[in-house]
């Protein structure tokens, strides 16, 4: 074997240890999630078995246009300099979302910044700082479309709250929506409670070394059309979660006259369940609590929304665990992916 032949036999076989490697991790988490989250497998089969075959594959179009939207987003906020290649981004991405849906209070979130830093090459800053306005996008984009549906639902019919409620719940709803905007403007002003919190468990040195460097990239997560356009993604996740979940609500039945919208309404209380730092493994329990709660409000009962519920989680469960199988397996062959992208 010649020496020049040398370094690409030991290169390959490298990307094939990092492959298997980032495999292992990702069937780990798979585990631990049927470990500790109490999922029976046989019980995800009969939910995905409950469903016709067109609307399970429709959801799953979805659920793909979401992963793609959403790494899209991740995209625009990154620095030019350091932007992946969109099919290494997607890897990495539904990876870091099957860590963020395995492990409990949202500690998968903290799997990012390594994946793409191991994986892409991508610096810590601004991993970080691409995440963090991305989540303030999220729950901006979150509460504007709740408060838009609460409105247009305590209107109607089928709310069975007090109207006064729906009214003020709805214009809390964009008032927050507003308030999380603006805080996505300037990212940086989080640092320094961050730095508080942090000084206050003893672990204040390490974000104290990169703090400047920080502040600097959530200044400059995006610039102008580019943070504008991130915004806009973030509203299409959106709409396209609450088509996911209506879709699979009303394929799992839902009572007569209660239509897409009201299952928007009832599956975003699940959502918003999910999103406080209180979930559990896959959220289960606090998932299945927002989305009795919600769908209460439009008048479906418990008895007819909790079992539905428990399928659509099942089925974002087999989604989620697809894609982050994927990812994990490709993230090992996009190591030292540098150069920018094109656009």
């Amino acid at each position: 074997m010649s020496a020049a032949a040398a370094p690409e036999e030991s290169s390959g076989g490298s990307r094939w240890l990092r492959f298997a490697a980032w495999s292992v991790v990702g069937l780990l988490l798979v585990l631990a999630l049927f470990h500790f989250g109490g999922v029976d497998f046989e019980e995800l089969v009969a939910a995905l078995a409950r469903l016709s075959p067109a609307t399970f594959a429709l959801a799953l179009g979805i659920h793909t246009a979401i992963y793609i939207v959403r790494a899209e987003r991740f995209r625009l906020l990154i620095p030019a300099e350091h932007r992946p290649p969109r099919a290494a981004l997607l890897a990495v991405t539904s990876a870091h979302n099957l860590a963020v849906y395995v492990l409990p209070a949202k500690t998968g979130e903290a799997t990012l910044p390594i994946y793409l830093g191991r994986s892409c090459g991508v610096p810590a800053p601004a991993s970080i700082a691409s995440l963090v306005v991305s989540r303030l996008f999220d729950l901006a984009a979150l509460c504007a479309c709740m408060g838009a549906v609460t409105l247009a639902l305590c209107l109607g019919d089928h709310w069975e709250a007090p109207r006064g409620f729906g009214y003020a719940l709805s214009g809390g709803l964009l008032g927050a929506g507003a308030a999380f905007l603006a805080l996505a403007a300037r990212g940086d002003v989080l640092l320094a409670p961050l730095q508080r919190l942090l000084a206050a468990l003893g672990l204040g040195a390490r974000i104290d070394k990169h703090a400047e460097s920080l502040k600097s990239a959530l200044r400059t997560a995006g610039h102008g059309r580019l943070r504008a356009g991130a915004l806009g993604l973030s509203f299409a996740v959106w709409l396209l979660i609450f088509a996911f979940y209506g879709l699979l609500a009303q394929g799992f039945g839902l009572p007569e006259g209660v239509g897409f919208l009201h299952a928007s309404f009832g599956s975003s209380v699940a959502v918003l369940m999910n999103l406080a730092p209180i979930n559990s493994f896959a959220g289960f329990g606090t998932q299945e609590a927002g989305w009795v709660l919600g769908f209460k409000w439009v008048g479906v009962p418990a008895e007819i929304s909790l079992p539905g519920g428990v399928g659509v989680h099942l089925v974002q469960l087999f989604d989620t665990v697809l894609f982050g199988l994927v990812g994990h397996a490709l993230m090992g062959l996009w190591r030292g992916a540098r150069r920018p992208s094109a656009g």
